[in-house]
């Protein structure tokens, strides 16, 4: 299961699924039309070429939409993701994958925004504990914290170095840091699932795919 949804093959080749919209000389979707899928996944937007283009929104069987812009049939440019659990994101996507700058929403109320490569944090960020209110300002590499980066609390903050999201200390200003604050692994602040193998496979075979919730 996965965010990437996907076209099947034109309907002159395949007799899959409903459409209704423009088409071009050759037969092929182009304009603005609606794809009702087998799977129960629904369409509706720009086409180009018989491949999804422009805006359009995306609606999984499983309540997961995507709203946005898409490029030859992959999320790509500027669009956001409402996952079935509440959580979502938005910003900033290459190739059906989050790349760039990008807010994402947990359905805990934290947030991360920051930037995205290969659909995981990847450069500077700012995680927000909305329980505590505590905040994280760093960098991060493939999903966790490192190098440079600082938790804000409320009557005093903490700066340091990171490695694989555990903090050692550098510099404390204000009040003193408790020990569970110089290294601190946080317990919520977890990644995005990885795109699952064979998931351009799929988008060659099927119009959609489930999405999968980002915890």
């Amino acid at each position: 299961m996965s965010d990437v949804g996907s076209e099947e093959f034109d309907d002159a080749r395949s007799k899959l699924g409903e459409y209704a919209g423009g088409r071009n000389e050759a037969g092929e979707r182009h304009g603005a039309g609606r794809a009702a899928l087998p799977n129960g996944d629904v369409y509706h937007g720009g086409y180009a070429g018989g491949s999804r283009h422009g805006q359009g929104t995306y609606r999984f069987k499983n309540g997961a939409r995507y709203v946005g812009d898409y490029h030859q049939n992959k999320k790509q440019g500027q669009g956001a993701f409402y996952y079935p659990d509440g959580s979502k994101y938005e910003g900033s996507w290459v190739e059906d994958l989050r790349r760039g700058h990008g807010v994402y929403t947990y359905p805990n109320g934290d947030t991360y925004d920051g930037e995205w490569l290969h659909h995981v944090r990847h450069g500077p960020g700012t995680y927000h504990y909305s329980d505590t209110g505590v905040v994280y300002r760093g960098c991060w590499v493939n999903d966790q914290m490192e190098s440079a980066g600082g938790y804000v609390y409320s009557n005093h903050r903490y700066e340091g170095n990171f490695v694989n999201n555990a903090g050692r200390a550098e510099e404390e200003v204000g009040a003193l840091a408790s020990p569970a604050a110089l290294r601190w692994i946080p317990a919520r602040v977890t990644g995005p699932t990885p795109r699952p193998p064979g998931a351009e496979k799929q988008s060659n075979s099927s119009e959609g795919a489930e999405s999968r919730p980002v915890r």
